[in-house]
């Protein structure tokens, strides 16, 4: 299992980053990401303490360990500066917290996100078509989520992302230890939403191009 998305303490996750990885490794994850909640308030707090644990379980754990943020609740306007203030302080994968239906997330993020330097839009909601068109184009991945609430719209995305071509990824959002979920688990959510074997394989195929990316 790869999973580019979850939370520690660092904002809402019930974890210390050294006991997440550890669960995902016995849960028998190969790659994960440490991507909490960030805005103005603590991108220069988060991510190097992040940064910093993250090489240090990557060595402990054998596991890649990726340090990142989800850019969340964010006013449309500042997510482009936001995300560049984010690879600056060492971030090597950005998300953006898309407009799922379950949260207030601010009109337009989606739109926002998809025109900066991003790797994920989160949860993205009922994003349109256009939307999804952009992200083929910039090859920003679209998330499957395996988070209650958040994957109410799994299978609309699925339907945006087949209309043009855009990749998908499946992400825990995890929070806590039961968030996590084996590969079996992440395809039955997969096939949940609608998708086919081929498409199942080609979203973890697509998660696997992630990781050897930022690892390079």
């Amino acid at each position: 299992m790869l999973d580019m998305h979850t939370h520690s303490f660092f904002s809402d996750g019930e974890l210390i980053p050294a006991e997440l990885v550890r669960r995902a490794k016995v849960a028998g994850y190969r790659a994960i990401a440490i991507t909490d909640h960030g805005d103005h308030s603590n991108l220069d707090l988060v991510i190097p303490r992040i940064v910093n644990v993250c090489a240090k379980l990557s060595q402990a754990y054998d596991i890649i360990v990726i340090p990142g943020i989800e850019l969340t609740h964010v006013p449309p306007v500042y997510i482009d500066e936001l995300a560049k203030d984010a690879r600056s302080l060492g971030a090597r994968i950005v998300l953006v917290h898309g407009e799922t239906i379950v949260e207030p997330v601010p009109p337009g993020t989606n739109l926002a996100a998809l025109k900066a330097e991003i790797d994920i839009l989160a949860h993205p909601g009922l994003i349109t078509e256009e939307e999804a068109r952009l992200a083929c184009g910039k090859e920003i991945l679209l998330e499957i989520s395996a988070r209650k609430g958040h994957s109410l719209t799994n299978g609309h995305v699925l339907k945006m992302a087949r209309s043009c071509g855009a990749k998908l990824i499946l992400n825990t959002d995890s929070h806590a230890p039961g968030d996590l979920v084996s590969r079996e688990e992440a395809v039955k959510i997969a096939h949940g939403a609608g998708m086919t074997e081929t498409e199942v394989t080609a979203m973890f195929d697509n998660a696997q191009c992630l990781v050897e990316k930022i690892c390079k």
